[in-house]
């Protein structure tokens, strides 16, 4: 017999026990890419007038090369998220599910963390 009441068992947690945790850490990833997709957008239009050097140049700065890193990574965690649910809902074998779930999490972090190796050493001027 349980001293906690129904409602006290049930908040803050969905049936993986971290279901606030992930919900909250979706809506914020959007958050956060609305602004680095404005500035995105921005970046590709005045990207498109320039030259291969001039590109570089642009990306060895500072705040656009952290933007584009920061812009990365906020993209695999959110693009991540989103994938784990719809395994969770559509994938009923569960070492299936697991090892999607596994590959999914290596993809995410070896795509962003390529990306920044990238973005780093072209700012780098490599």
């Amino acid at each position: 017999m349980s001293l906690r009441t129904p409602l006290a068992i049930a908040r803050n947690h969905g049936s993986a026990h971290d279901g606030v945790h992930h919900w909250w850490q979706q809506r914020l990833t959007a958050m956060a890419l609305v602004p680095l997709l404005l500035w995105l957008v921005c970046a590709v239009v005045s990207l498109s007038q320039m030259d291969y050097m001039g590109a570089k140049q642009w990306l060895a700065e500072p705040l656009n090369a952290t933007l584009s890193v920061l812009l990365t990574w906020v993209m695999a965690i959110h693009a991540r998220l989103g994938v784990q649910v719809i395994l969770e809902d559509y994938v009923s074998t569960r070492w299936q599910e697991v090892l999607l779930q596994i590959l999914t999490r290596f993809i995410a972090f070896a795509g962003a963390a390529a990306a920044s190796l990238f973005i780093v050493m072209i700012a780098a001027g490599r």
